[in-house]
Order: structure tokens, then C-alpha cells, then sequence
């Protein structure tokens, strides 16, 4: 298992005007070059991402995909800001932001570049591609960096205004709601009976924090060197909302099957052999960090996150099959979301025995 990004030649549904995105770069970025080698990071589901090598450096573009997507969908902008925001005001490990267009005559959307990190990035929970004696240590760094993320003062850093500040679960739900419908290819069960279950169940207390969005060991870098985050990536889901939804994201794992393809599931592991947390010491040392005494309607979140990824799924699906999504496997991802919307309901119909 690879864990370095994968680097291919840029896909024929992604390719731009080079030539004028080095125009851009050297008037934006000083002394940027004259040079500019354009190679696609492959494995993402979303917003293309891409590698650039220039003079100067190596630099990561992010843009939103081309053709029609869906409403709200695929906001760079919103990355931009919050990573830089991050980087500026506080200790939250993200790559240092270089600078944003929001002219899409340039190389055809929206777009921004960052700094190029050298790291380690694994996928799957786990971490086989680690030696055992990093694994407890890579996944302890990882909650203790969301703890630290849901720990900023949001007004302090400039992002008061990044999102509602209440109801984040129940605004989350109709969002996803949308979105599925406007994807949809196929009756789901499970998807209707969580569309109408979660409006219902919502979680009994409200909070507000920077959410991440889709906080996954896949969306951090390790150091190259040591089982340590300095990195979170791809922020194109964050807003201010619940930071519970984001540790039951982190926690899906626990509940996917590890036998099937893509799933990055934990069940039927033996954890302790892995030499990987299981979900009660990584909510534990969550409530550690961030000084809870324990989390109420857990099974609420975690129906919430797997409805969510259900939904994300199935546009992931419906955008293959018009051609413009961003990994090539897509299509086989997307046939995931029935499985995700049967889980998800599975918690939720067992309510807090789950």
C-alpha cells in the first residue's frame, strides 16, 4: 500500500489552459518561474486536486470540478479561507495558503494554491502501511488534533462568520437531504427512512466549533519521519457546526465491515493485534483533550455521519455517470451508498444500545 499521494498525468475531463495558469502564478506569486509541470494527486472524490513543479517549487492546486454541480457544492473559496485562517492565527497543523482566483477565465473555475507538504498518508484505519509501533501513536495524534481544532476561539481567528452558529445537525440533514434527491439513481430504504428519522432524533444539546467535515485518517498527512498529523486536508466540507458529528465521522470505522472493497471498515479486525485504538479509548481520549465527562446520543451522530457520507456517496455516483468526477474508480464508489444508508440505519433503529 502506497503511502504517498499518487501522482498521474492530468485526466482528459479535468485538463486547463496551462499556459495561462502560469501567466497567473507568476503575477501572484513572486518569483514564482517560467516553468510550470502540471501532474494530477489521484484518489480524491471531489474537487480535483494537482501537483505543480515550477522554479521556485512545488506547489498543490485545488479547483472545483468542471461541468454542472451540485448547489453549494465544491466551494474552494470556503477552504481557502478557513486554512487560511488556521495557518495565520493558530497552531492547527494545515498547509500555508498562497493565494485564491476566483476568475474562472483562467484555467476554466475557481481555484486556489497552497504550499506543497512532504508526508505520509494512509487511508485505511489500520495503517498497515505503518510499522505496529506507529499505529497507537498515529491515531492518538490524530484525535488529539481534532481536539485541538475544536478547541479554537472561532471569532478570535476571523471565522465568526463561517457558518451558523446553532442547529448544525438539523441544517447538516436538510442539506443532505437535498443533495441526495437531486443525485438520486435508485430507491435506498435506509435513505428514507433516515430522511425521515434524523428531523426527529436530533442531537440534545448544541454546539459550535470549526467542523472539519470529513476528518478521516485518508484527509491527514503524517510527518515523514514520525507517527505525527501536520496536516489536515481537503476542507471543502468545513463550516461551523457540532464538533461531535466530526469525531462520530472519525469513528465510522467501527462500523463498516472490513471484507469489503473501499470501505476502510474496522469490524471483524482484531484491534489489539493491529496495535490500533478501539472507539471507546478514541472517545476517551477525545473527552480527555477537550474536557467533557461523556457524549450524550451517540448513535444520533453516528446515524447522522453515515446518512451524510450515503448522500456524498451517491453524488460522488451521479457525477460519474455524467463523466466529470474526480477519481476514476468513482463509479464504483458510488454503488457504496446503499451499504452506508443500511448501517446508518442499523444504529439508528437500535437507538443508544447501539
Amino acid at each position: 500500500m502506497s503511502i504517498t499521494p499518487e501522482l498521474v498525468a492530468v485526466l482528459p475531463a479535468h485538463q486547463f489552459d496551462e499556459a495561462s495558469l502560469l501567466g497567473w502564478l507568476q503575477h501572484v506569486i513572486p518569483g514564482f518561474g517560467s516553468t510550470l509541470n502540471v501532474r494530477q494527486f489521484q484518489g480524491g472524490q471531489s474537487n480535483p486536486t494537482f501537483l505543480l513543479d515550477s522554479d521556485s517549487g512545488q506547489y498543490v492546486l485545488r479547483k472545483k470540478p468542471p461541468g454542472k454541480t451540485l448547489p453549494s457544492a465544491h466551494m474552494v473559496e470556503r477552504e481557502y479561507k478557513v486554512m487560511r485562517a488556521l495557518s495565520e492565527h493558530t497552531h492547527v497543523p494545515v498547509p500555508a495558503t498562497r493565494a485564491f482566483c476566483e476568475d474562472s477565465s483562467i484555467i476554466g473555475t475557481p481555484f486556489y494554491v497552497m504550499d506543497y507538504l512532504e508526508g505520509r498518508i494512509v487511508s485505511h484505519p489500520a495503517l498497515r502501511a505503518l510499522d505496529r509501533q506507529e499505529r497507537m501513536p498515529a491515531h492518538l495524534s490524530a484525535i488529539d488534533t481534532l481536539a485541538a481544532l475544536h478547541t479554537v476561539d472561532v471569532k478570535a481567528v476571523g471565522l465568526g462568520d463561517f457558518g451558523r452558529a446553532e442547529g448544525y445537525v438539523a441544517r447538516q440533514v436538510s442539506r443532505w437531504t437535498k443533495q441526495y434527491m437531486a443525485s438520486k439513481t435508485a430507491d435506498l430504504e435506509a435513505m428514507d427512512r433516515l430522511m425521515a428519522w434524523l428531523p426527529e432524533n436530533l442531537p440534545s444539546t448544541d454546539e459550535c466549533a470549526i467542523a472539519h467535515g470529513d476528518y478521516r485518517l485518508g484527509n491527514l498527512m503524517l510527518a515523514p519521519d514520525r507517527p505525527e498529523v501536520i496536516a489536515i486536508l481537503d476542507w471543502e466540507l468545513s463550516t461551523l457546526g457540532h464538533p461531535l458529528a466530526d469525531l462520530a465521522y472519525f469513528c465510522l470505522p467501527y462500523h463498516l465491515p472490513s471484507d469489503l472493497e473501499g470501505m476502510r471498515g474496522l469490524q471483524g479486525e482484531d484491534l489489539e493485534a493491529l496495535g490500533v485504538p478501539d472507539e471507546q479509548e478514541i472517545i476517551t481520549r477525545y473527552c480527555q483533550k477537550t474536557g467533557r465527562d461523556g457524549i450524550a446520543d451517540w448513535h444520533v451522530f453516528l446515524a447522522f455521519s453515515l446518512f451524510r457520507l450515503a448522500a456524498i456517496v451517491q453524488g460522488v455516483y451521479a457525477r460519474a455517470l455524467q463523466g466529470n468526477a474526480a477519481n476514476a474508480d468513482a463509479l464504483q464508489v458510488g454503488k457504496r451508498a446503499s451499504m452506508l444508508a443500511e448501517a446508518g440505519w442499523r444504529i439508528a433503529s437500535q437507538g443508544g444500545r447501539s
